[in-house]
C-alpha cells in the first residue's frame, strides 16, 4: 500500500484498503525509498555507460518523476503555493488544494530542481552516486513521515488531494522508520551518519516549528515538501562531508 500511494510501480489490483492498513503502512514510507532509490542508481549506472555523468544525471531525474508521478514535488509547489500566497489559514489551505501552480510554487520548483541537478553533479566527481541516491532517497522519505507522529493533520478530509495519507503513527513504527532511514548513511560513514541524524534532527524541529506558526500542522502537501527540501540537505551535506 506504501508503495503504491507514494510511486507509480504496479501492485496486485486485490490489494485491499483501509484507512487503519494505510496508517499501518506509513511505517514502509522509508523502504519505499530504499527501492526508488536503488532503481535510480541502477538507472543512473546504466545511462552513465555511454552518457556524460550531467547528462545521466538529467535521465535519472526524469526516470525519477516517472517512478513517482512527481508526487513529492508537486506537494512542494503546492506549499510553497499556498503559505507564501495565503495570508490566513483558510486560504494557504484552499490554494494548497488548488492544482495550478502560481509564481511561488513554480519558483520554489525550479530552484529546487536546479540544485538537485548541480549537487548530484558535484557529487558524481567524488563519490559512487550508487550510494548518493540510496541516501537520499531513503532517509528523506524517513524524515519527512516522521512528521506524523509529532503535529495534527490539519488539512480537510473532504477536500484534501492527499486523503488516504497516513495521519497516525504508534513509537514502535516511528522507531522501525528512524532505523530504515538511518542504516543507508552507515555505508558512506559513520561521521556521515551522526552528521545525517543531526541534520535530520534539525529540520524536524525547525521545519514542524515553522509549520505550526503558518497552518498549526501538517498536510500531504507539506509532507512531500519536507522529502524534498531533506533530500537537497542530504546531497549538500554530502558534498560538505566528501568535499573535505
Amino acid at each position: 500500500m506504501a508503495l503504491s500511494f507514494f510511486s507509480r510501480l504496479p501492485i496486485p489490483a486485490s490489494t485491499p484498503y483501509s484507512t487503519e492498513r494505510m496508517n499501518r503502512s506509513g511505517r514502509y514510507f522509508a523502504l519505499v525509498g530504499l527501492l526508488l532509490g536503488g532503481i535510480c542508481a541502477a538507472v543512473y549506472q546504466l545511462f552513465n555507460m555511454g552518457l556524460p555523468s550531467s547528462v545521466s544525471i538529467v535521465m535519472t531525474m526524469v526516470v525519477s518523476l516517472l517512478l513517482t508521478g512527481a508526487f513529492h514535488e508537486d506537494g512542494l509547489a503546492d506549499m510553497a503555493d499556498g503559505i507564501g500566497g495565503g495570508m490566513t489559514l483558510d486560504k494557504r489551505l484552499t490554494i494548497m488544494k488548488d492544482s495550478r501552480l502560481g509564481t511561488y510554487g513554480a519558483a520554489t520548483l525550479m530552484m529546487g530542481l536546479l540544485v538537485k541537478y548541480v549537487t548530484l553533479v558535484e557529487l558524481t566527481a567524488i563519490t559512487s552516486m550508487v550510494a548518493v541516491w540510496i541516501v537520499g532517497y531513503t532517509t528523506s522519505r524517513a524524515v519527512a513521515a516522521s512528521f506524523i507522529s509529532t503535529m495534527p493533520y490539519v488539512s480537510d478530509p473532504e477536500g484534501s488531494k492527499s486523503k488516504p495519507l497516513a495521519n497516525t503513527q504508534r513509537p514502535g513504527e516511528l522507531l522501525f522508520l528512524a532505523c530504515c532511514g538511518v542504516l543507508p548513511a552507515l555505508f558512506i560513514g559513520i561521521d556521515f551518519t551522526v552528521m545525517v541524524i543531526v541534520l535530520a534532527l534539525l529540520f524536524h524541529v525547525l521545519f514542524r516549528h515553522w509549520l505550526l506558526r503558518r497552518i498549526g500542522g501538517y498536510t500531504g502537501d507539506c509532507l512531500g515538501a519536507a522529502q524534498q527540501m531533506m533530500e537537497l540537505l542530504i546531497y549538500l551535506a554530502l558534498l560538505m562531508y566528501l568535499g573535505q
